[in-house]
């Protein structure tokens, strides 16, 4: 049991590391729900996070058609990923009947692709938008949102408070923390981060790199106000980044911050052998007006 006193600190720590984590386009308004218990939010087990995320993914599918497995739509979906893992996750695709061009991720390895995105894009630049839903769920994006989303909903029922349990929440989530979840808009290096990863897989798969570019670019002709958009933003900064990543003319984020890494750890090893010497030349001194020197 956290002192009330700490964890009021805790509470206020956590809540900085969330607007840090989410940089400008964290959604505040989800931020705003964590105050009530931000520690519970951030701390949430593994267990806590797929047992939510697999109740958010049953009540979505309940409220969509989803396509039978001898459907074309759900046919050509299991075409293009096959069985596939990546870092311990078990994916798991199904595609909802609605001419919506929409796509989701739930942090259990959930994916869903609506009908309406499927007939906007090729083979190839469907499975660049898979792979990005992907990237989602292994770096852990998806989770940050349930996250949020939690302490939202926590915060409006009082149930962190009033010292509710987690099954509670859990049994009975309102339709709120499902479109919450669906909808609440990704950062801008979540994003990027994303984009990297559904290009590698998409690359490994031995489709055109170019695919990734065209998906986006399609995406953007949706316009700013679609609801894709809101939660996956600026697709067309982002196909000009991937255009320059595959023509070699730039990296992957990854790569920058290892660079960035790097960089830090040779500035602070310089400057430690700068210190150091600086204490050998004053050591000298003091030893030489000692007269041990």
């Amino acid at each position: 049991m956290v002192p009330s006193g700490m964890r009021r600190h805790l509470n206020i720590l956590c809540l900085l590391l969330v607007f840090l984590a989410g940089c400008e386009d964290t959604d505040l308004r989800l931020v705003a729900g964590a105050g009530i218990d931000a520690v519970t939010a951030l701390t949430l087990s593994d267990e806590t996070v797929r047992e939510l995320a697999g109740r958010a993914i049953a009540q979505a599918d309940s409220q969509h058609a989803v396509a039978p497995d001898h459907n074309a739509y759900a046919r050509r979906l299991r075409r293009l990923v096959v069985e596939h893992r990546e870092a311990g996750f078990q994916f798991n695709y199904r595609v909802y009947l609605d001419d919506t061009a929409n796509a989701f991720a739930m942090a259990d390895g959930s994916i869903r692709i609506y009908s309406g995105l499927m007939d906007m894009l090729d083979d190839g630049e469907l499975r660049f938008v898979i792979g990005h839903e992907m990237g989602h769920i292994v770096k852990n994006h998806v989770r940050h949102k349930l996250q949020l989303a939690y302490a939202a909903s926590a915060a409006r029922k009082g149930l962190a408070a009033a010292g509710g349990s987690l099954g509670d929440l859990a049994a009975s989530l309102p339709g709120a923390f499902v479109e919450t979840l669906i909808n609440s808009r990704f950062s801008r290096l979540e994003e990027k981060s994303a984009d990297d990863f559904g290009l590698q897989f998409l690359m490994r798969e031995g489709d055109d790199p170019a695919d990734a570019v065209s998906a986006l670019r399609k995406l953007a002709a949706l316009g700013t106000n679609h609801t894709f958009l809101s939660s996956h933003p600026e697709p067309e900064e982002r196909a000009d980044r991937l255009e320059l990543q595959i023509q070699g003319r730039d990296i992957t984020l990854e790569e920058k911050q290892r660079h960035l890494a790097g960089r830090v750890r040779s500035l602070l090893s310089d400057l430690f052998s700068a210190v150091a010497a600086v204490l050998h030349y004053l050591l000298t001194l003091f030893k030489k007006a000692m007269g041990t020197g």
